[in-house]
């Protein structure tokens, strides 16, 4: 294996030291923290994840600002309710707005997941002409309103194409700063590798790496995995299901879900955005 192969792959191991780990931690200060498309079906089920704590440091506290289109507005309202109805304690302070402004000044870290949802018979490009306006806006107002060392992490599809797009719009912030989410694909694959073993931890599988977008294209390669400390293919055994039906299958399950249930994926892509924003 090549030593560029090599370098990618040490960062599939979770992070230390990420900025939601340590400062502004250390210094007391709350994470301002924005969630876009805060009325829709994913980040309903990601709000209720962050304010378990599961996406930053114990003692953390956050500034949430919930984001959504005007037309959303009192839909918001009633995820605000919810959220303090909850007592979480992670929360300094919770705001629901529809004015970019008021989301994104001083944002800390940026879950945009607004984006209009893929729906029977669609792909991921159908949704670009869509979703593009609503990321270069985004874009835009990162650029002016959020702090210099904003973690932006898109989730809303074709997430890599609007992640660039995003970025191509905040030229003043750290193009690394701007992530697209693969973890989903990273965690489907993982899954599908546990049940195949039968290990019933899927903690116990790691270093799954998935190559290429988030899409019908994307590679799932077991290659530097491992299941309960030993490599998956050895452990599996199975090269031709490795190889075939594995790979298609991680590559399809967002379609396979749409067909089974009606509707995307939800849960497990608000499981996937705290689990990257966390590491």
């Amino acid at each position: 294996m090549s030593a560029r192969v090599n370098k990618i792959l040490g960062h599939l191991a979770p992070a230390t030291g990420s900025a939601l780990q340590q400062s502004p931690t250390a210094a007391g200060k709350p994470l301002n923290v924005v969630v876009t498309g805060a009325a829709g079906n994913i980040a309903y089920a990601i709000l209720f994840m962050i304010g378990s704590g599961s996406m930053t440091a114990p003692g953390q506290k956050i500034n949430l600002r919930l984001l959504d289109i005007p037309q959303a507005a009192e839909a918001l309202k009633g995820v605000e309710m919810e959220i303090r109805d909850c007592a979480f304690s992670v929360f300094n302070s919770i705001m629901g707005t529809t004015d970019y402004q008021e989301a994104f000044s001083e944002c800390d870290v940026a879950l945009l997941i607004g984006a209009r949802p893929r729906g029977k018979g669609m792909v991921r490009k159908d949704l670009l002409v869509a979703n593009a306006k609503i990321f270069e806006g985004q874009g835009q107002a990162l650029d002016k309103y959020a702090s210099r060392d904003c973690k932006i992490l898109v989730v809303g599809n074709p997430a890599n194409t609007n992640a660039l797009i995003a970025m191509t719009n905040a030229p003043s912030l750290p193009r690394k700063n701007f992530t697209a989410m693969t973890r989903l694909d990273q965690n489907r694959a993982e899954g599908l590798v546990a049940l195949k073993a039968g290990i019933p931890d899927c903690a116990d599988v790691s270093k799954v790496a998935i190559w290429g977008n988030h899409s019908a294209t994307m590679f799932a390669d077991v290659t530097p995995g491992t299941a309960n400390g030993k490599p998956i293919a050895s452990t599996l055994n199975d090269d031709a299901w490795i190889k075939g039906e594995f790979v298609t299958t991680v590559a399809g399950r967002g379609k396979a879900i749409i067909n089974a249930r009606g509707k995307s994926s939800a849960a497990s892509a608000a499981k996937a955005a705290v689990d990257h924003m966390h590491d």
